[in-house]
């Protein structure tokens, strides 16, 4: 069986997958973290690999950019692949003065500027929530390590390029960071029963001007993978 988007087989696909929107950054993943790895998907250069970390089965795949694309890559791993985990592995932007470039963010809830929600015909806002034992454990093993990291609400925007006005008044709803895919992806996962987390690092902090680089992000964010990795090979323990 394959999709449209992903020539994985049946059976190709772990029970819990990593995404990082970059497709690089999963190649890099899978080429650092992972033995025994097989490549199941190069359709559209998304690429996707399954392997062993710590002899578990775990499988990386890049998302995309933005919730359309999130959308379709999450909703095909949990209602097609039997996909029961998938953890956001992204870059954020620090909305809060106490969040610093670099940090780990986790994303408890995810407010949007999105239409997402509307496929769902509901008669009121809904709210996009992680699964709160996988958070539970991803911060406890971020803890343990001593990493530097905030829990609370982050804001999935359709727009990159937003108005340092507009960014300041989500920061004054205590909004920690902004990025660009998990509301889609916790929607997905509350239609399907499935579950879903997202963990960020900053890479940048528009409203003082700092960033990081391409490379950076594709390749030095390395706590927040160990921190995933980790969950993952624990969620039979969840």
């Amino acid at each position: 069986m394959s999709t449209p988007h992903n020539q994985a087989q049946k059976g190709d696909i772990a029970k819990v997958v990593l995404m990082p929107g970059d497709p690089l950054r999963a190649k890099f993943i899978a080429e650092t973290f992972l033995t025994d790895t097989v490549c199941y998907n190069t359709t559209r250069n998304m690429f996707g690999y399954t392997g062993k970390y710590n002899n578990i089965s775990v499988s990386v795949q890049g998302s995309g950019m933005g919730m359309p694309s999130m959308g379709i890559y999450s909703y095909e791993l949990f209602n097609e692949y039997d996909v029961d985990c998938i953890i956001r592995i992204g870059t954020a932007g620090a909305i809060s003065e106490n969040v610093k470039l670099k940090d780990i963010v986790f994303g408890q809830a995810a407010c949007t500027d999105s239409n997402y929600a509307n496929q769902y015909k509901l008669s009121g806002t809904y709210a996009p929530v992680a699964s709160y034992d996988v958070l539970e454990k991803a911060v406890s093993i971020a803890r343990k390590k001593g990493f530097p990291y905030h829990v609370g609400n982050i804001l999935s925007s359709d727009v990159f390029y937003s108005s340092t006005e507009s960014l300041k008044r989500w920061g004054s709803m205590n909004v920690l960071a902004v990025e660009m895919e998990s509301a889609a992806l916790y929607m997905n996962a509350a239609k399907a029963g499935k579950k879903a987390l997202c963990i960020t690092t900053i890479s940048d902090c528009p409203l003082i001007g700092l960033s990081t680089s391409a490379t950076e992000r594709q390749t030095a964010f390395t706590n927040m993978m160990e921190v995933a990795l980790e969950t993952a090979i624990n969620y039979q323990n969840i």
